[in-house]
């Protein structure tokens, strides 16, 4: 069975109700379509008053922001990661690493904190690597993992939260050259003779190992016990022994632990290919935000990984798009506006009407497919037409624009007039926000020719409001035009009940070059636009052809 695909429906930047409102009904109809994939609404900017009016109206959460469709470490197929404790000894992890067939054996706390790392080179280096009798001491060796490691039983003395101490010695000499050098606390390999196991005892030897499963005598255990001496009998013999012996050390004694390479799960899987490609490790650990471990990204994985899936609704504008789309990729296009220059790698279905709305598309999309549309979604399509058409005032609308409000505002139970007006008092209210609000609002980015400019619109049924932020937003925009990278600013005051638009200009010859073209009156820095209420079809068209002439 194929794996469910997570598609987003985004609308452009800076969104309005209509890029809001439609990506939540697409993402909708295209769930009642598709049994395999899962579309989920997204947005590229915050909300603003009049769309959070309306997501409020008919009880909607709005749609999860996301910055950018950049693929991320998490969206990859991370492998399960082979967790283990600092205190595993080197035989045990090379036993977990062999059953596995895998390389890479993370150390983890009790929290799930990265400690370091142990690869199978890791262990082999840690066996070539020990010499000289004190390394199990010096790695703070447990007795437990003495005893699992080979095998032993305990025959005397308590092995519990015990450590090694002093040096391995093997005791193939008689006593009296043992006296010379066994010292207190050392660990030593014997076999049966009675003699030697005595002497080791008397010169305060910490643990005795007899090898080959020989008998201790009942005169030596007591005699350990009153001396504190751990007694472990194994059935192997003293070579094996002491070559395993070595290996009973904690990983944590040799594992990695400094300048570990590790990638979060918040990495961008195009900034961490250059690190893979020079490292070439075949695991890397991925932890959270917090910290902890989450699994293992391998290049394998990074090759298979799938770029991020996303619809675009109302724009078809790269510089109007979420960040990091020329890194997903693009299943459809729903927009009203003109072309601009988003490009596929594949054909794709792009539905592109004349319409007043996006919403408008979508509406027909249901009407075609025959897709009840339930009743919240019909409140936030119905908005979505009134905001973008100004209630069928915009030149932009269209018969079917009206037709579909009225329809959908009967599904929802909302009189159009009456719900207009809300939203458009919700939106304006303008001594409430701060110049950057405002102009962002509603803003998008354009291009004519080697000229890059932005144009805002806030919309008002109240002329003297709209009148009263002139001076604060020319201010503005000529103090963050130069952080914006565009060559000019532009922003419509529009007034819905005289439908008339007041665009300020900020720039240089931004005004100059649109009071020429547009044959319209200038007061101030302000071009008087009678009749025009449409950034779509009145305003970018004639700033386009004003910088081309």
């Amino acid at each position: 069975m194929s794996k469910e695909k997570e598609i987003f429906v985004i609308g452009h930047k800076n969104p309005d109700t209509d890029s809001i409102c439609s990506a939540i009904a697409y993402a909708y109809f295209k769930n009642q379509l598709s049994g395999k994939n899962c579309y989920r609404a997204k947005r590229a900017g915050e909300v603003n008053t009049e769309t959070q009016y309306v997501l409020d109206k008919f009880g909607m959460d709005a749609p999860e922001y996301v910055d950018n469709v950049r693929n991320q470490v998490k969206d990859s197929g991370l492998k399960e990661a082979e967790r283990v404790s600092r205190d595993m000894s080197v035989k045990k992890a090379w036993e977990l690493l062999s059953s596995k067939r895998e390389s890479t054996l993370t150390v983890v706390n009790d929290n799930d904190g990265l400690e370091g790392l142990m690869t199978i080179g890791d262990i082999a280096k840690s066996i070539m690597d020990v010499s000289g009798g004190r390394a199990l001491a010096d790695a703070k060796t447990s007795y437990s993992n003495i005893v699992e490691t080979l095998k032993a039983e305990v025959l005397a003395g308590d092995i519990e939260n015990k450590t090694a101490t002093g040096k391995v010695i093997v005791a193939a000499a008689n006593p009296d050259l043992m006296e010379e050098s066994i010292e207190a606390g050392d660990m030593v390999i014997m076999g049966d003779r009675y003699e030697s196991q005595l002497c080791a005892i008397e010169m305060q030897a910490a643990c005795l190992i007899i090898s080959i499963g020989c008998e201790v005598s009942p005169s030596i255990l007591q005699l350990a016990e009153e001396k504190n001496c751990i007694i472990l009998r194994t059935a192997y013999d003293t070579f094996i022994t002491a070559r395993l012996l070595n290996q009973s050390i904690p990983i944590g004694y040799f594992m990695i632990r400094n300048n570990l390479t590790y990638f979060r799960t918040d990495d961008y899987t195009e900034d961490i290919r250059g690190i893979m490609a020079k490292m070439r490790y075949r695991d890397y650990p991925v932890l959270d935000s917090e910290g902890r471990l989450v699994g293992m990204m391998t290049r394998h994985s990074l090759l298979e990984m799938d770029k991020k899936k996303v619809i675009l609704v109302d724009h078809n504008e790269i510089g109007q798009a979420v960040d990091g789309l020329h890194e997903a990729e693009i299943e459809e296009i729903i927009d009203h506006h003109k072309l601009g220059f988003v490009e596929t790698i594949r054909p794709i279905m792009f539905r592109n009407q004349p319409v007043g709305c996006t919403a408008t598309i979508i509406y027909m999309m249901f009407k075609e497919n025959k897709i009840e549309i339930p009743e919240k979604i019909a409140g936030l399509m119905c908005s979505a037409i009134i905001s973008d058409t100004l209630l069928y005032r915009s030149p932009t609308c269209t018969a079917i624009d009206k037709i579909a409000a009225e329809e959908l505002a009967a599904i929802a139970g909302i009189e159009t007039e009456a719900h207009a007006k809300a939203m458009f008092t919700a939106g304006s209210n303008l001594s409430q926000k701060t110049s950057e609000e405002i102009l962002y609002q509603d803003f998008k980015k354009f291009k004519s020719g080697d000229i890059s400019y932005g144009v805002g619109q806030i919309s008002s049924m109240d002329h003297d409001e709209l009148a009263g932020i002139i001076d604060r937003m020319t201010e503005f925009m000529e103090k963050v035009r130069p952080e914006t990278g565009l060559n000019m600013l532009f922003f419509m005051l529009t007034d819905i009940l005289e439908e008339s638009t007041m665009l300020l200009c900020v720039g240089p010859d931004a005004l100059p070059k649109v009071a020429e073209y547009s044959g319209c009156p200038v007061q101030g820095n302000v071009v008087m636009m009678e009749g025009v209420v449409s950034r779509k079809k009145q305003v970018v068209p004639t700033l386009m052809q004003a910088f081309q002439s």
